[in-house]
């Protein structure tokens, strides 16, 4: 049984039925009643004033305008409100009046800002001022009431569904005890508001387009109808996702967003830009040119399919650089957004050296970063998995790592008494079985006597006894014609003890874009390698290690 003395707008309530249904029991239809005067305790006067920026009528727009027609529309709202700083307001006698349209200075400063709700009380006009009421040459600047709609209203049922309603109806002033209620809207908002108002007696919509859900929407975040939010958030989850929607989605005043009602359908907006945009290298031109919110919802996946962390860091400096040239603005962008889609600690050493010497960040915030990333990377491997694990249910995901094209190595480098570099390369075993039949992964590259050099596994045939077998390569990159000599040994963590065993040494003058290894690493075929009593893997884990040595 519901608890009595719950409050009616506790926001656990919100939380505990995100999925709204308008036939749940405690919810009742109360559609019969809707501007009905038997039913009815009170009259709500809607005011309806000209939009200064459409002067056609909002009720053909409200079915028929497409998604980018209500996003032009709502930007170019907010900012003839934000010139609107002489507001005309006229009053009955003993009523109150509820303006929906005034702003304070505060409400221009703020971008996500809409049109603030604000209740007063009015004092009524002379006679001649009603008189001059209607002068054509009466203050142009003023909006203008174009119609007035009249509704017979049940306060305990508006209040019932809405904080806003219920403070109006129980604040124990004058205006709480008055027979009518007067509400001023602009044009553009009738529609939305009297499917809201049916809403709130039938628990149901007329209309299932998407910009008619979002006005719906905003006018339930306004009157602060919050099973209002979630019934439009879930139908329009229900609608095809298109770039253009879900940015939308994403993009929506602070107050929506902040709104557990609408989280639902922020993070299915989320989800639909990573997915679609999950091969960024794919996609590079079409996500540059996307806004914040887009971005960070692709950056922030699991999922994305990059070549390295390094290559996510170089793309978030180009974006932050095309769209925010100011300096000042980018460090602020960086450190207290984008910076977080960067999972440093995934980043090579030699990249991380670049970001401390970077002027894009914030050199303190770049620090904290760099340091962090450090001591993830010399703790030991299950150390790291536990702290991932941790993580994976954090926002921020930063020691969680992605399904890189290139594998991320840790690598000790020596300079006395010989140039030497130990580098240990990881891989799941699933990473492994899916290289069956032909397949090869590759790591990052990492860097001896200022040559940069890069390891790969295969899966290929041995050339002797014709089966797939597991192959471990190792290459330098393409540059120019230089030569390299250098000595080098495989080994791999082998049980029962669990310690690094060589497997293959040699020696080898590299050129530019060359690579040397053993096919058949192990001496076995895949499936005895790939196998679950396989002694090369632990916990699901195979563990390479290959040292590199100039030689003398």
């Amino acid at each position: 049984m519901k608890d009595q003395n719950l409050d009616l707008f506790d926001p656990r309530t919100a939380v505990m039925d995100p999925e709204y249904s308008p036939s749940s029991t405690r919810d009742p239809d109360f559609g019969f009643a809707f501007n009905d005067i038997n039913f009815s305790d009170r009259l709500l006067q809607i005011e309806i004033m000209a939009d200064s920026f459409d002067p056609q009528s909002d009720s053909d727009s409200f079915h028929s305008q497409s998604l980018a027609d209500w996003a032009r529309n709502r930007k170019r709202r907010r900012e003839d409100i934000r010139k609107e700083m002489v507001l005309d307001i006229t009053a009955c006698p003993e009523e109150q009046v509820i303006s929906c349209n005034q702003i304070d200075t505060e409400d221009v400063e703020n971008e996500n800002q809409d049109e603030s709700v604000v209740a007063m009380i009015e004092e009524p006009h002379s006679g001649d001022e009603a008189t001059n009421a209607d002068d054509s040459s009466w203050n142009f600047d003023s909006p203008r009431v174009v119609k007035v709609e009249t509704l017979h209203i049940s306060s305990p049922i508006l209040a019932a569904k809405s904080p806003f309603f219920y403070k109006l109806f129980s604040n124990g002033m004058r205006e709480s005890e008055q027979r009518q209620v007067t509400l001023r809207i602009n044009a553009s908002e009738e529609a939305a508001l009297m499917e809201l108002l049916n809403f709130m007696y039938s628990n149901k919509l007329t209309t299932n387009t998407a910009p008619a859900l979002l006005d719906v929407l905003m006018a339930a975040d306004k009157f602060e109808v919050a099973s209002c939010m979630r019934y439009c958030s879930r139908q329009l989850r229900n609608l095809p996702m298109t770039p253009e929607s879900a940015l939308l989605y994403l993009e929506l005043p602070s107050s929506i967003l902040m709104a557990e009602a609408v989280k639902p359908l922020t993070d299915a907006a989320e989800q639909f830009l990573a997915a679609r945009y999950k091969d960024i290298t794919k996609f590079q031109e079409e996500v540059m040119k996307l806004p914040l919110a887009g971005v960070e919802a692709i950056l922030f996946s699991d999922d994305l399919q990059i070549a390295s962390e390094d290559a996510v860091y170089d793309f978030v400096l180009k974006w932050t650089r095309t769209h925010y040239p100011q300096i000042e603005e980018r460090r602020e962008i960086l450190g207290s957004r984008l910076g977080r889609c960067i999972r440093f600690p995934f980043m090579s050493c030699r990249k991380l050296r670049k970001v401390l010497a970077c002027n894009d960040f914030d050199h303190e915030f770049a620090s904290k970063l760099v340091l962090e990333a450090l001591f993830y990377k010399a703790e030991a491997p299950h150390r790291q998995r536990t702290q991932a694990a941790e993580d994976s249910s954090s926002t921020s995901h930063r020691f969680v790592e992605r399904a890189y094209k290139y594998r991320p190595v840790k690598v000790v480098d020596f300079g006395l008494p010989r140039q030497q570099c130990v580098v240990y390369l990881d891989l799941k075993r699933e990473e492994c079985a899916n290289l069956f039949p032909s397949g090869r992964v590759y790591s990052q590259a990492f860097h001896l006597g200022g040559q940069g050099f890069f390891l790969s596994a295969h899966c290929n045939m041995d050339q002797q006894s014709s089966f797939h077998c597991f192959g471990l390569f190792l290459g330098m990159q393409e540059k120019g014609s230089v030569t390299f000599a250098v000595d080098y040994e495989f080994a791999a963590r082998t049980k029962p003890g669990e310690e690094y065993v060589s497997k293959y040494k040699g020696n080898y003058t590299f050129t530019g874009g060359k690579a040397v290894g053993y096919r058949n690493l192990f001496a076995i075929p895949w499936t005895s390698f790939i196998a679950e009593d396989s002694p090369y893997f632990t916990n699901g884990m195979l563990h390479l290690r290959a040292e590199l040595t100039i030689k003398s």
